[in-house]
This record gives structure tokens, sequence and C-alpha cells, in this order.
């Protein structure tokens, strides 16, 4: 069943009759392609930052198809020393990676998206890692969008990038497929980019089946700059370099439903995955403080081959008698995922730009096999009294297993067998009385699992340097998240909407990665008791002939709710232990209690022009999580954006964007650390404490054209 309408929600991640909106019990947001198309959007979190309620996006990485994406104040990051708690699906697919829950934004082919939903809370039916929501991709079918299109941009960096797509279809097939190449020279020293990503699919349907094969590829370098300190007058400066990520994926999936009987469907999706990631890193060496015969810094290099695969089923009954009716929904499903990890390390030193020379060869330290199986079972029921309310049940049993060894034979002890499981219940309620207003409530569960990168660095006296240690560590709980949500939408009229929601997340032995050391990207993942995120949103939206206003609005306090002890030794209040003790009522470091986001859109009939404005308020860096250092606040900031688009026949078009317009130097995420070149060469004995920052993209600009055809 293609999804073609915005107002029908995909409410599991496998195929099925989707729930109408007014009946979802969440403050769903959708987004479709011509949004994408309009105002072209480097990564789908740029294009979420800018459009959908409580989102925002920080540069930890210094590469901008590698961001973070915070939604209520979770994240779904490329980087394994987050802490995950966002779902991502791609048709169905599950595309969080087993080894660590990560997303790799950049393996997700843009050109393909048809449409987007992001649904918030403890969705235990969207499966393990659904703390604080689920965003669900679908892609581009050839009955959807016939035609093709030819894309050609380039501008600010050295960006240079075509897109190609074609679709169509005869009688019962359809048919898509879309590349993808760019290459990007990186706003800072050191960060080009090159991506290529294919993807295909070919369809068969008719009016009592459906199905879908489909391909997608992608082949891509990204190097990134690290957080850089404070003091550095020119943040376009690496703290150190060469930092390269090579992401490769093959990923072959089927989806498909067909109706048993009028009231029956039974849909499914299938799935085979092969991803393999190499990394090089730069990191100073701390040791070398106390042992001048130590190397200046070490040479990380690593490689991650990840093979997995699953299948999923899902029958769905749907009946309507007069006023009532009632959609009851079964499904199980099954992911499994291979990973094979090896780490080596190299001597360096540093040249006098903070680049590494290698000193001597790489040596093996880690080599290890890890397997995560994820089993599930779910039922979820929409039951409709009357014409004015609906009641939604669901109930999802998860059994998660992960399993380590070690390869090398060196180190026994990294072998271990994790098992979890746990039933997760959710229940909502929402009251249409007209088609113009809808009242929801609802309360949901959900669980994270800890990941096979967690549970092997997690101890303070052995910290790692992510993403690229494995150590034998004591094991961590799971961690269970309780959301309860109400609030209410509604359409002014056929232009108009508006919605607004208050929420409360309360995790239970929640995992954060703690800072310990002088190194920024040194810690260990730990249970820190219990966490909360609760806040309030809010979204406005109306067209006035050519004239088009889009507001959204979030207030979010995420605070630990539990005391615990952690090694901070760069924080200004640290004890001679370099700890520091948190609170209850501290606030989780990286999240912005304020964002506010506005655009203003004006089309005429051969043009278009819109501008953006984004505003987040401060956070605090990671390293202050007791919110005292005298350092430790990142000043919130605000951007403007602009772009616009002209029409120069049916067929044709000329578009310009214009991001960061004023050029404004601001951070979206910090770091409590050690600057170990304060005093122009490398001198870890006498490294200045100050807080690290990844900073946004200074001003760029961009343009092209996009020739279009029936």
């Amino acid at each position: 069943m293609e999804l073609g309408r915005v107002d029908v929600i995909g409410t599991t991640p496998l195929p099925g009759l989707g729930t109408p909106l007014a009946n979802v019990p969440a403050n769903v947001q959708v987004f479709g392609a011509r949004g994408l198309e309009r105002q072209r959007p480097i990564t789908l979190p740029d294009f979420l930052e800018r459009n959908a309620a409580a989102t925002s996006v920080n540069a930890a990485q210094g590469n901008p198809f590698q961001p973070d994406l915070l939604y209520r104040g979770f994240v779904a990051s490329p980087l394994l020393g987050l802490p995950q708690g966002l779902s991502v699906f791609q048709d169905g697919v599950r595309v969080n990676e087993p080894f660590g829950e990560v997303v790799n934004w950049d393996l997700i082919p843009q050109s393909a998206i048809a449409s987007v939903q992001l649904m918030p809370g403890s969705a235990a039916v969207f499966g393990p890692n659904t703390l604080g929501g689920a965003l669900a991709i679908y892609t581009k079918s050839g009955s959807q969008f016939p035609g093709g299109a030819l894309q050609a941009h380039g501008g600010s960096f050295g960006r240079a990038a075509v897109e190609f797509e074609q679709g169509g279809s005869a009688g019962a097939w359809d048919w898509f497929a879309t590349a993808h190449g760019l290459h990007d020279q990186g706003w800072a020293e050191h960060n080009p980019s090159r991506i290529g990503q294919l993807f295909a699919k070919v369809g068969y349907q008719t009016d009592r089946s459906d199905l879908d094969v489909s391909v997608t590829l992608a082949d891509n370098t990204l190097s990134g700059t690290q957080t850089v300190p404070r003091s550095f007058d020119d943040i376009r400066q690496p703290y150190t370099y060469p930092d390269t990520n090579t992401n490769r994926l093959g990923l072959l999936s089927l989806k498909g439903s067909a109706f048993l009987a009028d009231d029956w469907l039974l849909g499914g999706t299938a799935y085979l995955r092969n991803y393999r990631n190499g990394t090089m890193a730069s990191n100073a060496n701390d040791a070398f403080a106390g042992d001048p015969t130590a190397p200046e810094a070490i040479n990380d290099r690593s490689t991650l081959d990840q093979k997995g695969g699953g299948v999923g089923l899902q029958l769905t009954h749907s009946w309507r008698r007069a006023a009532r009716a009632n959609q009851f929904v079964v499904g199980a499903s099954v992911d499994s995922g291979r990973a094979r990890y090896s780490r080596f390390e190299q001597p360096a030193s540093f040249a006098p730009d903070r680049g590494s020379v290698a000193t001597g060869d790489y040596t093996l330290e880690t080599d290890a096999d890890t397997r995560t199986d994820h089993y599930a079972v779910f039922v979820t029921d929409t039951y409709e009294p009357d014409a004015q309310w609906a009641i939604t049940s669901t109930l999802r049993y998860n059994s998660t297993r992960v399993r380590i060894d070690d390869r090398s034979g060196e180190d026994p002890a990294l072998a271990g067998r994790h098992r979890w499981q746990r039933a997760s219940p959710a229940l909502g309620a929402t009251w249409h009385p007209t088609r113009a207003f809808t009242a929801y409530g609802s309360y949901t569960e959900s669980i994270r699992m800890p990941t096979a990168i967690e549970l092997t660095c997690a101890d303070p006296g052995a910290p790692c340097r992510l993403p690229n240690a494995f150590l034998t560590d004591p094991p961590l709980s799971p961690v269970v998240a309780r959301t309860a949500e109400i609030g209410t939408r509604g359409r002014f009229d056929a232009h108009g909407s508006w919605s607004l929601a208050l929420f409360r997340t309360e995790l239970d032995d929640d995992i954060q990665f703690v800072s310990s050391g002088g190194g920024t990207t040194a810690g260990y993942f730990r249970n820190v008791g219990r966490t909360r995120r609760e806040g309030i949103e809010a979204a406005l939206s109306n067209r006035w002939g050519p004239l088009s206003l889009d507001a959204r609005a979030s207030f979010l306090n995420a605070t630990f709710r539990a005391p615990f002890t952690a090694a901070s030794p760069a924080n200004s209040t640290a004890n001679e232990n370099g700890e520091i003790a948190v609170r209850p009522g501290d606030r989780i470091p990286g999240i912005a209690q304020r964002s506010v986001k506005l655009r203003l859109e004006y089309e005429a009939k051969a043009a278009s022009a819109g501008g953006m404005v984004l505003a987040q308020g401060p956070t605090h860096a990671r390293g202050d999580e007791n919110n005292a250092d005298a350092s430790g606040r990142v000043p919130g900031y605000a951007v403007v954006n602009l772009d616009a688009r002209w029409r120069l026949s049916t067929s044709t078009e000329m578009f310009v964007r214009i991001d960061n317009v004023f050029d404004k130097r601001y951070a979206g995420f910090g770091a409590l650390g050690f600057n170990a070149f304060a005093s122009g060469h490398f001198d870890p004995a006498h490294a200045v404490a100050e807080p690290f920052y990844g900073y946004g993209v200074p001003r760029g600009a961009w343009a092209g054209a996009r020739l279009t055809w029936r």
C-alpha cells in the first residue's frame, strides 16, 4: 500500500493500512518531498532542524554529513560516544546500526525520499531504542513520481553536486531510480567530503496487492575537524588531523502487502544489509605528559565489517459498522547483525600545524566479533466507539541478545553473553468532535538495551577513546522510558493548521557517556539512574494568497533525577581527584531549553523566495554535568537562512540558497577538556582547561539548476 496521503500515519514500522491522523494520540509531524525540493537541505537532519518542532542539530564531528539530530532531548547520531535514543526506519527497515545503534545519515539517499514521519514518545511498537521517538522514511515510487529530473548545483566551500532521478509505470509495474554525487572541500581545513549514492526500486501494485524491491548503495568518504578549543581564533583550523571516515553500504529490501480478504491485510518486509566502515583518527597521547619517551600522538585506525538481515510480518484486521470501527494488528520481527571490529594503533608525532606524522608501524590492539539479535512480537488495537473517539492500546515484547568474542586470542576476558527481555505497553485516546479539532492523551513505554560498544566501554578505570576502544567492562542495565503526553491540534481553514503538545519522559537507568581524563573523546558509558525530559512544543502555519508562514517553538527541560559522581578533571569545580558531584535537577549537557523556528515564504507565478530564522538557547558542555563549571555554558544563537527559486519554463528551474546570512559564529556542541597546544606547540604537561566547541557552518551560498521532464 503506497503511502500517498499525508493524513494517514504509519503507526507501525511494517506495511499496513495506516491510521488516520485524527486517531493518532501523539504530536506526529509529517513532511513531504515538496518541502525537501524547495529548501534543498544538505542532509535530512538539516531539513528537520529547520522544519520540525523540538529538533536541533549539532556538529560535534565537524562534517555536514555527520550531524547529531536531537529530538525532545534524544539523539540519533553517527557518533559512538552518544547514547542513542531515536529509531530510524527506511521503508520499514531499521537503519540504526546494530554495533552501536548509531545512524549514518550519509547513507540515506535524500533524493529518494517521498515523505518523512516523526513519531514522538516511547513508541513501543517501533522496537528497542525508541526512547524519545521514531523517524519513518518512505521512498519514492514510479507511480507516485513519474518522469525525470537532472539537477546540478555548486558554490561555497568548493561544493559541486549532481543528481538524477527517473520514475515511470506501465500497467501494474512501476520503477524509480535516483543517483547523487557530491564533492565538497569543506568549510574548515582538512574536512572534505565525497558522496556517492544510488537508489533503485521496482514495484508491482494491483488493487489487492503491493510488492516493492529496492536497492540502496553508498560509497562515501567524510573528514572531520573535531571540536576545537574556544581559545582558537581561527575556527577553521583543526585541533589535530587527519580524522576520516569511509562508509560503504549495500542494502537489498523487500516490502509487500496483500489482502487475504476484504478486511484482512498481510504485510511484511525482508532485508539484507552489508555495511563497512573505516576510520582513521589522530589523537593526542595523554601519557606523554608523564613519560617523554612515549609518542606525542596515537593514530587510531579501525575497520568495522557489519552484515545484517531481518524479516517482519504483520496481519491487520479492519472493520467498520456504522459509527463504530476497529483495527487490530499483530506482528513479529527478527533483526540480526554481525560485526567484526578491528583496531590498530600507530605512534606518531605532531607537525607544526598539528597534523600527525607516523613514527612507527600499526599494531593490532583489538580484534573482536559481535552479534546482536532482536526478536519481537507486538499487538496493537485502535477502537472507535463512535465518530468522535478512538482508543489505541499496544503491547510489544522484545528480546535482545548480544554476544562478544575475542578473535586475537590475547584478551579472552573480552568475551561476553548478554540477554534482556521486556514487554512494553502503550495506551492512548483521541477526541475529535469536528474535523478541524483533535485532543489526545497517551502513555507509552519502551526499552533500550545496551549495545556492544557500550558494554565494552563501561569501566571508569579504563576509559575508551571512542570510537576505537574495546575493553572488558562491568555490565550495564537496560534503559526503560515512560512517556506521558497530552495535546491538541487543528485547522483554521484549508490553508492553516496548529498544534500544541505537553510531554514528560522518565528514564530509569539512563546510559550516558561520561568524560574522563584529559581527552575530550575519552570516557566511559555508565548507568546514571533516573533522568527526565519534559516540555512543551507548539506549531502554527497558514497561507494568505502567495504568502505563507510556518512557526514552531519548544521549551525542553532535560535533567538528571538521581545523584552520581563523575570524573571531569577539566571542570573548574572538580575535587582533587578530578571528580564532580551531579545532583538531581542538574541539566543534561548538550540539550537546549528553548528553540524557535520561523519561516516566511512568498510564492509568485514564476518565482518564490523564503527566509528562515533559527534560534536556540544555551546548553551545557559535556563534562559540566553539575552545571557549575566557570566556562561550561555554551552560548545560544540565532541564524538566518534564505532560499529562492525561478521557473524559467515548465521544465527548467534555477535556485539559490544562502545559509547563515550574517556569518554568525556559533556552536551547537561543547565539551570540557585540556588544550595541550595552549603554549603554541604540543605540551600536555602545561595543558590548559577550557571548553572545546563544535562550531556551526559559516556563511555559504550555492546556486543551481533543475531540468525536469515527463
